[in-house]
C-alpha cells in the first residue's frame, strides 16, 4: 500500500527514530509498503520518518543508479536500528533531492564512504562498508532518522534564499505524483 509522504515543517522529520525490535507490529508489511511508496514517488531511498513514524527504519533501492556504478546493479536494502560507526574519504558533492521536499534540488557534499552497523528485515546483524552513491544515499537516508534534512547541511544564505520555496511545500502549494501530508493542512492532500 502506498503512504502518504510526510512534507517539510512536519515535526516528525526532526524527530531521532526510536530503535525497534523484530517484534515492531506488522513490520514486514511496514517495510513492504515503505518500498511500495519509494517506488511510486520514484524515490531511491525512504526513511520511517518521511511516513510519520520515528523510528530507526529506511529502505533503498539503488539500482536506478547502476548504469553509474555497476556496483549497485542489485542494490536494495533494508536498514534498522543504523548506526554509521565512521565516515571517510574526501567529501564530494552531488545534487540531491528529498520526497519530503519537492522541487528543490541542491548540491550538497558528503563523505565518498562510510561504514555502518545495521539490522535487515530478518533482524540479521551486519557491519559494512559502503562507497560512492551507495554511501551518500545511506547518509541521506541516515540523516532522517537522526532529524535531519538535506537543507540543513546548505549555507544559511543558501537556505534563506529557499525560505519561501520550503514554506510553500509546508503550507501544501506544491504540485506532486504521490500522496502527501502538509503540516500546514489539517487533511492530506494529493
Amino acid at each position: 500500500m502506498k503512504l502518504p509522504i510526510i512534507a517539510y515543517g512536519d515535526t516528525v522529520l526532526r524527530k531521532k527514530g526510536e530503535t525497534i525490535t523484530s517484534e515492531y507490529p506488522e513490520l514486514k508489511t511496514l517495510i513492504d509498503n515503505m518500498f511500495e511508496t519509494m517506488y511510486g514517488a520514484h524515490g531511491v531511498g525512504l526513511a520511517a520518518p518521511q511516513i510519520g513514524l520515528a523510528i530507526r527504519l529506511f529502505v533503498i533501492d539503488a539500482t536506478s543508479f547502476a548504469e553509474d556504478e555497476p556496483v549497485l546493479k542489485d542494490f536494495k536494502k533494508v536498514f534498522i536500528n543504523a548506526q554509521i560507526l565512521e565516515e571517510g574519504g574526501n567529501k564530494w558533492s552531488f545534487n540531491e533531492g528529498c520526497l519530503s521536499i519537492p522541487d528543490i534540488r541542491e548540491d550538497i557534499d558528503r563523505h565518498e564512504s562510510l561504514k555502518i552497523s545495521y539490522y535487515d528485515e530478518k533482524f540479521n546483524h551486519h557491519e559494512e562498508s559502503f562507497k560512492g552513491l551507495a554511501a551518500r544515499i545511506i547518509q541521506h537516508e541516515y540523516d532522517h532518522i537522526e532529524g535531519k534534512l538535506f537543507v540543513d547541511k546548505l549555507s544559511p544564505l543558501r537556505k534563506a534564499m529557499l525560505q519561501n520555496k520550503l514554506s510553500s511545500i509546508s503550507k501544501g502549494m506544491v504540485k506532486v505524483d504521490y500522496k502527501m501530508k502538509f503540516p500546514a493542512l489539517k487533511k492530506g492532500r494529493r
